[in-house]
């Protein structure tokens, strides 16, 4: 039975500057097709919405778009017009669509004042950052852990908005790794990895110790740390050394305080009991990854899982409208 007033949250548009964004993502004689679900919103986007009982979707920017310009004025003239853009498509219809922010992170004064300007004056519900910034050199890429960014996660905790750490392939001069086997990049496997190093970066940084009401969400089941979370905790314990990293407590302390997982391009029911198992039901979040994933893929992988009442009430709606205050 179709599992009605879902909530989806990782589910993209593009403006014609990132459009190209995504094309390498696809092969040539699939390119129209995710060209025209990137730039749709209220036909075929809404359609398959109807069709498989969800509600609401919040939309955010394509990857890596805002974060892959390095020109720091540049980035904020994008990040401005494609908030603007995704404002208007969220007015003409904003009982089944939201908004997250795009940031230009390459300028952290410049992505507090967007920041307060999407939320504030726009209605934002939250923002989406796509990994790491490059920053004034293509190949300079810093990450959000970097000190230059506590004032920003300042603002996000006094705002009180989620922050989804959405995915991007390594630049290409840091992915030696990918050499030759260059399959492994996108969702198959670089994007999770990069994620997740991220997350982990943020967390073992001590930031959730300066800023411990911080929301990070993290897609695609947790980007592989549920799975291995206990090893990232307890490998060689018998040294019984101290942690090298500044935060306070172990990575399964802000994984369980800090950290809320979609289930966006996962749709795998092993994955969900190892997320269920170290996370619980409350921080698990419905999500399809459209247009990268199909909705119906999605609608009708979870509407056939074997859950309890209250679980899944939770994980298609309940959490995120508490999470992103939707009062739905």
């Amino acid at each position: 039975m179709t599992q009605t007033g879902k909530i989806a949250l990782e589910e993209h548009v593009a403006v014609q500057q990132t459009l190209d964004d995504s094309r390498p993502f696809v092969p040539e004689h699939l390119w129209p097709e995710l060209r025209h679900r990137l730039l749709d919103v209220h036909g075929t986007r809404l359609a398959q919405m109807d069709a498989c009982g969800i509600e609401l979707m919040l939309l955010s920017l394509n990857s890596p778009a805002v974060q892959a310009v390095p020109d720091r004025a540049a980035a904020r003239e994008l990040a401005e017009r494609a908030n603007d853009e995704l404002a208007t498509q969220v007015a003409r219809n904003p009982a089944r669509f939201q908004g997250l922010a795009a940031l230009p992170m390459q300028d952290p004064e410049a992505a507090c004042r967007e920041l307060e300007r999407a939320v504030r004056e726009l209605g934002f519900r939250g923002v989406l950052v796509n990994g790491f910034s490059q920053v004034d050199e293509p190949d300079n890429c810093v990450y959000l852990d970097d000190l230059r960014y506590r004032p920003f996660w300042a603002l996000v905790e006094a705002l009180d908005v989620p922050f989804y750490l959405h995915p991007r392939n390594p630049i290409a001069s840091w992915a030696q790794i990918y050499h030759g086997a260059e399959w492994l990049l996108g969702p198959t496997w670089a994007f999770g990895q990069e994620t997740a190093v991220h997350a982990l970066r943020l967390m073992g940084s001590g930031l959730f110790d300066a800023h411990p009401r911080l929301k990070i969400v993290l897609g695609h089941m947790g980007e592989g740390i549920p799975f291995s979370l206990w090893r990232i905790d307890h490998h060689n314990a018998w040294m019984e050394a101290a942690p090298r990293y500044p935060a306070l407590h172990p990575m399964a302390h802000y994984v369980r305080q800090n950290i809320w997982l979609t289930v966006s391009g996962n749709f795998s029911t092993p994955a969900l009991v190892n997320a269920l198992s170290v996370v619980g039901a409350d921080r698990i979040l419905f999500s399809t990854d459209w247009p990268f994933e199909n909705v119906d893929h999605a609608a009708t992988w979870f509407d056939a899982l074997d859950l309890d009442a209250s679980t899944r009430y939770r994980i298609a709606r309940g959490n995120a409208a508490a999470l992103f205050r939707l009062g739905t």
